[in-house]
């Protein structure tokens, strides 16, 4: 069997087991806050963004040099969050985000790393997508990151496309779709990250939190269907199905005694730590 055949029937394969394992969604309804960018067979890398703003019936802004990831970080305000009282070079990277890099460091748990790689090489790398790094010299080299808005029918924000892609190979590791979204039966939005893919996507919802030294620690909890967590999102002609992943994300992002952000994330399933990765960020 060819590669190309073989990985097609991977792919297939996957997206059986999802609606398998899933609970049929209403992304026009009761379940809008899951309807989120997928794209067709191939390559994900950017392919995504100019149907998604077609979809939306807006544009592709791919010419950013100053903006960022949110237009304000004040879209997060709740009961549990106030922007403001955000350390202002925290705030800045997430609206900023183009005029920042960044340099990363993996650590995977020895029980997971085997896992890893095998995912990266069935899936991850091949459609250039969720490809984590899973050797520390993988990044050696850095990780270069470029940021393109979708805008709405009125040239607004609507959302922000985050490409990040291996700077000695220019391999994407990274597409994916930031925005703040409201979850079911909360009065505080969460961050909104998905990852299109063939049909479908892989989304995280995260909580944020100010600390008291203005850093940001963004948390998806192990709740219940509806709640911060990660989901798996399949599109099967006019339906869908949805399943929570048992995957816990924590980012802590802050200032160090030298003044040099740094972002810390961890990656757990069930309780098990997977993997841990550092960024170091600095203005372009």
């Amino acid at each position: 069997m060819g590669d190309g055949r073989f990985g097609r029937t991977l792919d297939l394969g996957s997206r059986a087991w999802w609606r398998a394992v899933g609970r049929r969604v209403d992304l026009a309804g009761e379940h809008r806050w899951l309807d989120a960018p997928a794209c067709g067979p191939g390559p994900v890398g950017e392919s995504w963004l100019a149907a998604e703003a077609e979809r939306v019936g807006g544009s592709v802004d791919a010419d950013v040099t100053d903006g960022g990831l949110l237009a304000s970080m004040s879209v997060l305000d709740g009961p549990g969050f106030r922007a403001a009282d955000l350390d202002e070079r925290v705030r800045d990277f997430y609206e900023h985000t183009a005029r920042w890099r960044m340099d990363v460091w993996t650590q995977w748990s020895p029980v997971f790393q085997p896992g890893g790689e095998l995912i990266s090489r069935l899936f991850g790398r091949r459609v250039q997508q969720l490809a984590l790094p899973t050797r520390p010299m993988d990044v050696a080299h850095g990780m270069d990151s470029r940021v393109v808005h979708l805008l709405d029918a009125e040239g607004r924000q609507h959302a922000a496309g985050w490409l990040r892609t291996l700077t000695a190979t220019g391999e994407y590791v990274y597409s994916g779709c930031y925005s703040a979204r409201l979850l079911p039966g909360s009065d505080q939005p969460s961050v909104h990250v998905a990852f299109p893919l063939e049909s479908g996507s892989v989304q995280v919802f995260l909580r944020p939190h100010v600390e008291p030294d203005g850093s940001l620690l963004l948390t998806s909890a192990s709740k219940a269907f509806g709640d911060p967590g990660a989901y798996v999102l399949v599109r099967h002609g006019d339906r869908a199905y949805a399943a929570r992943l048992p995957l816990h994300e924590r980012f802590h992002v802050y200032a160090d005694p030298r003044g040099i952000l740094r972002t810390d994330h961890h990656l757990r399933l069930y309780a098990a730590r997977v993997l841990h990765l550092h960024y170091r960020l600095g203005p372009a």
